[in-house]
């Protein structure tokens, strides 16, 4: 009978649903010239998420998930908190998860653990003229603002649900520990650790 249900060895379930990246920032000092204690703020952001989950055996699987890119707001903190915006980054969050779920294959509810890596691809970042105004930038020679990419370790903690034979449903919550570096176009870097928890639901389908 476990055979029958989507989250059995062999299976092939692919997902749909949204997720939410919520950074847990610890912001470093911007360097000189600035304020004493001038630090940075990365808010959340929400996006469409999808993914491929392969079943190794009934209790294992690989889960790859693949999403729309999420847009941060990067806010004054520390020293220049309640300024507004400075800027705005896209991330797009490569992750590979092995996942334990807990059960038979054909259980209603599964509880699940995961623990793989995730590459933090920051792109396009886009400075305000706040920023700008505050860092010495003019029309003419606009302060800009770059993001590094990095690599982190990714923790997972979820339930899935067997619908019918071939549909399920999953929530699942992850902490990625992960750092970058932010620099302006003006020499100034500051240190930033994200760590962000994400909230992500899908439903699923097995082929």
């Amino acid at each position: 009978a476990g055979s029958a249900f989507a989250q059995s060895a062999g299976s092939i379930v692919v997902y749909g649903g949204a997720a939410q990246i919520s950074p847990h920032v610890e912001s470093g000092d911007l360097t000189t010239p600035s304020l004493p204690g001038t630090k940075v703020d990365v808010k959340k952001a929400s996006s469409f998420v999808g993914g491929i989950t392969y079943y190794w055996t009934d209790n294992i699987s690989i889960d790859l998930p693949i999403s729309l890119p999420f847009k941060h707001d990067v806010v004054g903190a520390g020293a220049i908190e309640g300024v507004g915006k400075l800027g705005t980054v896209k991330s797009l969050p490569a992750t590979l998860l092995a996942q334990y779920r807990f059960g038979e294959a054909n259980s209603t509810i599964r509880p699940f653990v995961g623990a793989g890596l995730t590459y933090g691809y920051f792109y396009k970042p886009r400075a305000t003229a706040l920023l700008s105004g505050i860092t010495g930038g003019t029309p003419s020679n606009p302060t800009t603002l770059s993001m590094k990419s990095r690599m982190g370790a990714t923790l997972e903690l979820g339930t899935a649900v067997n619908g019918t034979k071939d549909w399920s449903a999953s929530l699942s919550f992850t902490k990625t520990f992960i750092k970058t570096t932010g620099s302006l176009s003006t020499g100034q870097t500051v240190e930033t650790t994200l760590d962000p928890v994400s909230i992500k639901f899908g439903v699923g389908y097995r082929f």
